[in-house]
């Protein structure tokens, strides 16, 4: 993969869009990160298309459903040579071994944790008992780590302390905003690219900062110089 570890997240409506924007920013980021809404707009035309840059590409998919069918749908998307895909760590160990399993060989399959955009009052909301996403973080951490897969998807918050109980781990960090950012968004849990990196980070998911800047390319090359 490319050394520069920021991919960037690409989930425009419009696939001209999307490819122009990829395009401008080519040379600075590592990779493109494609999640539901490119996925259900575009399917595999648009992946295909987004492949003809050059870049990883890395499928955000978050699947979540019982073993067979997370290992079928891993299946069906060979054909799109994903560099990373996701799946819910809380679809449990079966789910996530059959995940990594059916995964092709050059595939690293993360498990999200905790979405970034929940903090702890979201938690007890859906039933956590420990209503802490630091240690529920580091809970589904340790589940994927035991169910063979390469990594997790988590906040910068928590891959510190994932980072030492997994040394050789694939982490990947979203929810981040370069330190003069204006907004979080519906982000909570956030922290610099430059922190995330530091704290073990091996993949930097950034979006709005780069794609709703008035000038992307700049943005995308100021990001790449705090690393």
């Amino acid at each position: 993969m490319n050394q520069n570890p920021v991919y960037l997240a690409l989930d425009l409506p419009r696939l001209d869009a999307a490819e122009a924007l990829a395009r401008k920013v080519a040379g600075h980021v590592g990779g493109i990160k494609l999640g539901l809404e490119f996925f259900c707009a575009h399917g595999h035309h648009g992946v295909h298309e987004l492949h003809k840059l050059g870049l990883p590409i890395f499928l955000d998919l978050k699947l979540h459903d019982i073993p067979n069918t997370v290992a079928g749908a891993m299946q069906a998307i060979h054909v799109l040579q994903p560099s990373i895909v996701t799946v819910h760590a809380a679809g449990g160990r079966a789910m996530m071994e059959d995940a990594k399993a059916a995964a092709g060989e050059s595939c690293k399959v993360v498990a999200v944790t905790v979405l970034t955009s929940l903090d702890g009052d979201d938690l007890a909301a859906i039933g956590v008992s420990a209503a802490d996403p630091h240690a529920q973080a580091l809970r589904l951490a340790e589940l994927a780590h035991s169910a063979g897969l390469d990594g997790i998807v988590c906040s910068g918050h928590e891959v510190g302390a994932v980072h030492k109980q997994w040394k050789d781990g694939y982490f990947v960090v979203p929810g981040l905003r370069p330190a003069e950012g204006k907004a979080n968004g519906d982000q909570k849990r956030i922290v610099t690219p430059r922190e995330a990196r530091d704290a073990g980070a091996s993949v930097l998911v950034i979006g709005r900062p780069i794609s709703r800047a008035e000038d992307p390319l700049a943005a995308a090359k100021a990001i790449e110089a705090t690393l």
